[in-house]
């Protein structure tokens, strides 16, 4: 298999759940370098793929997709992802806006109630402050979804919790 073959295995692979980099490399008999540059090309020639913790996923634009303005605790973390992913929504990123920095923004990519531990494990586990903190708990969410009706529950639970600033 040449380069623009196994360039086009990926396309047909990458959808939104994640594949790792090295799952790939094995698949295909070459270096995680390889696909590395590969995915490297496949942006260049703008395929909108997103790398992840988790692995290379497809930033689809099927789908609703919503930025959100939230201020909480950090106590309130595990509530505010529980109420987005229960409806099916998958948090991509946090953003914010940074006295000193300017926009900050760091891909979260969290769909699953596994996904929350791990976040959340991670948040006790570090010796360091959340993001969110850095602006005195406001931030935003891109948060993606199947469908209208998914987000609209989000938007509205978020707003009923106290959590959401605006939309």
């Amino acid at each position: 298999m040449n380069s623009i073959e196994r360039r086009q295995k990926i396309k047909e692979l990458l959808g939104v759940n994640p594949i790792k980099g090295a799952e790939l490399a094995q698949r295909f008999n070459v270096t995680r370098q390889v696909i590395v540059k590969d995915i490297s090309i496949l942006k260049a020639e703008g395929l909108e793929i997103i790398s992840t913790s988790s692995g290379y996923i497809l930033n689809s634009n099927i789908g609703v997709r919503t930025i959100v303005t939230v201020k909480h605790s950090e106590d309130e973390i595990k509530d505010e992802l529980g109420i987005i992913i229960k409806y099916g929504g998958v948090i991509e990123d946090i953003t914010i806006e940074h006295p000193l920095y300017g926009k900050i923004t760091g891909k979260i990519m969290i769909k699953t109630l596994h996904d929350i531990d791990i976040f959340m494990d991670k948040v006790r586990n570090l010796d360091i402050d959340v993001l969110s903190s850095a602006a005195g708990g406001v931030h935003l969410h891109t948060i993606y979804t199947e469908n209208q009706e998914s987000m609209d529950n989000i938007i509205k639970e978020l707003r009923d919790s106290g959590y959401l600033i605006s939309t």
